[in-house]
C-alpha cells in the first residue's frame, strides 16, 4: 500500500475536524500510511471564485510547495482530500493559474497525484468496502457539483457506502442538482441559494431517508443549515464518517 500525503481544506479543519480524523482512520484501516504536511493551508478557492486570481495564484504556489513529491519517492506519492471541490479546484483551476509560469510542470505534476478520498479507495486502491463499516438506516445521495462534473465522481462513493453493512440507499430526485452553496453564491443571493436547500432538503425528506450523504461539507454544512432552522429529521453526514462508523 502507499503512502498518502492528505490535504485537509479549510472547511473541514475548522469546522469539522472529526471528518479529517475519520478519513485518516479509514485510509489507515484499507492499509495506506499517512502522512500529514502541519504547514499546509489552502488550495486558493475562495479567493479564486471571488476573481482575486493574484491573491489566488500566491496560496496556490505554495500547495504546490507543500505537495511536491519527495525526490526519494519510490512509485507515486498520492495527495489525498476529504473534499471533491478542493480536488477539482487543484485538477481544473490550476491549469489557468498556472499556465506559461514557472510552476507550470510543477502543477501538473501534482494535479496528476490528487485525489478526492472515495476515488482514491475505489480507482486507485481497488477498494470494494471499508473492513466494518456498520450502519444502520437508509440514506440518499447528494453530488455535489464539483464532485460530479468537475472530477466525475459519482460511482465511488456509492460503491462504498452500498457495502456499509446495514446501511440501505434511495435514490432522491434530482440528486446532481446543485445545493445552493456555491461559497460566496450563498452570501450574494441568500434567497436564491436558501430556495435551492430547501428544493434539495425535501427531496431528501421525500425518500424517508435517516442520512443525507456527500463528499462535500461545505455542501453538507449549507443542507445542515436549512434542517437545523426547520428542525427536520434528516441528519448531514460526510462520507468519511459513514465509513468510520461501527468498528
Amino acid at each position: 500500500m502507499p503512502t498518502v500525503d492528505i490535504f485537509i481544506p479549510c472547511f473541514v479543519d475548522q469546522l469539522y475536524p472529526t471528518t479529517a480524523l475519520n478519513m485518516v482512520k479509514v485510509l489507515e484501516k484499507v492499509g495506506v500510511t499517512v502522512n500529514y504536511n502541519p504547514a499546509q493551508t489552502c488550495c486558493g478557492q475562495p479567493a479564486y471564485n471571488a476573481g482575486y486570481h493574484d491573491q489566488s495564484r500566491a496560496v496556490a504556489e505554495k500547495f504546490l510547495a507543500d505537495f511536491a513529491a519527495p525526490p526519494a519517492t519510490a512509485g507515486p506519492r498520492y495527495v489525498v482530500s476529504p473534499s471533491a471541490s478542493c480536488v477539482g479546484m487543484v485538477r481544473n483551476s490550476y491549469s489557468e493559474l498556472f499556465a506559461g509560469t514557472p510552476q507550470q510542470a510543477a502543477c501538473r505534476g501534482v494535479q496528476g497525484r490528487v485525489y478526492e478520498l472515495t476515488e482514491f479507495l475505489v480507482d486507485v486502491l481497488g477498494v470494494a468496502a471499508v473492513p466494518g463499516a456498520r450502519l444502520a438506516g437508509k440514506y440518499t445521495y447528494h453530488d455535489s457539483c464539483s464532485a460530479l462534473r468537475e472530477c466525475g465522481i459519482r460511482p465511488q462513493p456509492r460503491q462504498l457506502l452500498d457495502a456499509v453493512e446495514g446501511l440501505e440507499r434511495i435514490e432522491m430526485a434530482e440528486t446532481t442538482t446543485c445545493c445552493g452553496f456555491g461559497g460566496t453564491f450563498a452570501v450574494k443571493f441568500e434567497a436564491i441559494s436558501v430556495a435551492m436547500a430547501q428544493q434539495k432538503v425535501e427531496h431528501a425528506l421525500d425518500t424517508g431517508a435517516d442520512y443525507l450523504v456527500s463528499t462535500d461539507v461545505s455542501c453538507l454544512m449549507h443542507l445542515e443549515s436549512y434542517i437545523k432552522r426547520e428542525k427536520l429529521p434528516l441528519k448531514c453526514l460526510h462520507v468519511a464518517d459513514v465509513l468510520a462508523s461501527g468498528w
